[in-house]
């Protein structure tokens, strides 16, 4: 990802922030419920073939009818060390709208291959009718690299 002799600091934000994106298995979930209330769930992450992230989702979580009635949304990803300050850990909130990528979808079986390969135990339900793949295709995003070094970024930086 980053070579051991560049201090963190010293690596352009944007290539901060898609490292985060590309180590991401996991990550937080904002979103707003068909009434309006806001929501979040950890969900499982992957990327796309284009590297727009990407999850599967069962339509009997909260967060699948939500994000049918409100597509815009919110991701978070970025683990906490070990050791220090959890606040002086990079993380990224990314501002993005869901899309829902059904079997019909020429999209699909690509993405089905893919997500298996990176998530071999999603074998097990993935072919389940209340299950769809969604793409958050990225709107803009808020890097925050540690104390005083917090970087708006575009879909086209992550995109990079």
């Amino acid at each position: 990802m980053t070579p051991k002799s560049q201090k963190p600091e010293e690596i352009p934000p944007p290539r901060q922030a898609r490292a985060l994106l590309l180590s991401a298995r996991h990550g937080a979930l904002s979103y707003l419920d068909p009434g309006g209330a806001p929501g979040i769930s950890r969900i499982a992450l992957g990327l796309d073939e284009a590297g727009a992230p990407v999850t599967l989702i069962s339509d009997l979580t909260q967060h699948a009818p939500a994000l049918r009635a409100h597509p815009l949304c919110a991701l978070m990803v970025g683990e906490v060390g070990a050791k220090g300050d959890p606040l002086t850990h990079p993380r990224l909130m990314i501002r993005a709208r869901a899309s829902f990528i059904t079997p019909d979808d020429p999209a699909h079986p690509a993405l089905r291959a893919k997500w298996l390969k990176d998530h071999p135990k999603s074998t097990l339900y993935v072919d389940f009718a209340d299950f769809n793949f969604v793409r958050f295709d990225l709107e803009s995003a808020l890097l925050n690299a540690g104390f005083g070094r917090a970087h708006p970024l575009s879909a086209a930086d992550l995109m990079g």
